[in-house]
């Protein structure tokens, strides 16, 4: 099996590390199964997140969401796809245009293979992401403007990412796109934006329809650890179970083996 992970929001608060506690539980779990991770932020972010520790574990880290690759830590592939012009001004109109005036500056963001876009910015930190979160949860802009990316831009492809952006990118280029270095291999994938306007659903979408595999939408770290407790704990008595069937010499032991 191999596991999955978004970063911002399913294993580190937004834009911030990793717990410690979560981070040494993680880093043993790594060690002993094929974990990767996916996310939009670029790579020094991630390292900055987890730890040079799990993303030197990780088999994979698929960055601004799989555009760019990396192997065991070492970089492996990059998409150097560029915004067009007309979508870049379109969107500047749309930042003049946003009813929500408090803004920090940085508002786009180019990372390899895709543009993030933020109306409050992405220098925004702590209470001013916090705010402008609530706001657009209750008011629907980011969904708005994504949705309206897609229909004026059928070229790219925008999705909501994270507590303030938007990420964009060539049709094609999203969570999904990491599927392709696994074969038919299952995959339990972890996210917090698996809903149809987050930039996890593309993933999410594909592995509901991939034999073997499930998705796991989290509201945080700390659930995100909490259904790893489980599965292990699962793991842990599956793994019992066959062995008092082997030390018995138990006929069903081929048959649990292989179920």
């Amino acid at each position: 099996m191999i596991y999955a992970f978004d970063v911002d929001g399913t294993l580190t608060p937004s834009r911030g590390q990793m717990d410690a506690r979560f981070q040494l539980w993680f880093t043993r779990f790594t060690r002993s199964h094929t974990v990767c991770l996916v996310t939009g932020s670029d790579h020094a972010k991630t390292v900055e997140q987890v730890g040079e520790m799990i993303v030197r574990l990780s088999t994979y880290t698929f960055n601004c969401s799989g555009s760019d690759v990396y192997y065991y830590g070492s970089h492996q592939s990059t998409n150097g796809w560029t915004c067009p012009d007309h979508l870049w001004t379109w969107l500047e109109t749309q930042l003049y245009q946003s009813p929500y005036r408090h803004r920090y500056g940085r508002h786009f963001e180019t990372r390899p293979g895709m543009l993030n876009f933020s109306i409050v910015g992405r220098d925004a930190r702590g209470k001013e992401r916090t705010h402008y979160f609530d706001w657009d949860r209750e008011n629907g802009e980011r969904a708005r403007l994504a949705s309206l990316i897609n229909e004026r831009f059928p070229e790219v492809h925008a999705t909501v990412g994270g507590e303030t952006g938007i990420d964009i990118g060539p049709v094609g280029a999203d969570k999904s796109q990491i599927l392709t270095h696994f074969g038919d291999s299952p995959v339990t994938f972890f996210g917090d934006r698996c809903d149809p306007d987050g930039n996890d659903y593309p993933l999410a979408r594909a592995l509901w329809k991939r034999e073997g595999s499930a998705v796991h939408s989290v509201s945080g770290w700390k659930d995100t650890w909490d259904i790893l407790k489980k599965i292990e704990e699962t793991n842990y008595e599956y793994a019992e179970k066959i062995s008092r069937q082997r030390v018995k010499g138990d006929s069903t032991y081929a048959v649990i083996a292989n179920s």
